[in-house]
């Protein structure tokens, strides 16, 4: 199971997130924030209490509550008016779709009026 929540955060985020989360949290714990997961003393000690150390466990763990904030392109005006060309052709093929059922359903009622006068002579 760690393994798996582990893999998710590598998809998630990228290398450089990763670095900018790490970093963002080990300087917060270099100021005597409090730690968000339970480790020993002797744990502590085996990390020679290294606050960037202790952010990664805090990271493998899934308990920082910091997030990524990643902003979507800006539109312009070339954007638009592609978004306005591909509207106008979804309507030009909609009507063509139209068109060629009514021609297929005209050449439909013409074979069966053809083949009902047919059979009644």
């Amino acid at each position: 199971m760690k393994e798996k929540t582990q893999r998710e955060q590598k998809e998630q985020y990228t290398k450089y997130e990763i670095a900018r989360i790490l970093g963002a949290r080990a300087l917060q714990l270099s100021m005597n924030a409090p730690l968000l997961l339970a480790v020993s003393k002797d744990q502590l000690e085996e990390l020679n209490y290294d606050p960037l150390r202790i952010a990664e466990l805090e990271f493998k763990a899934n308990i920082l509550p910091i997030t990524v904030k990643r902003p979507l392109p800006e539109k312009t005006e070339l954007d638009e008016k592609k978004e306005e060309e591909l509207e106008i052709e979804e309507v030009e093929e909609k009507k063509e779709e139209k068109a060629e059922k009514e021609e297929t359903a005209e050449e439909a009622e013409k074979e069966t009026a053809g083949t009902g006068a047919e059979s009644s002579e």
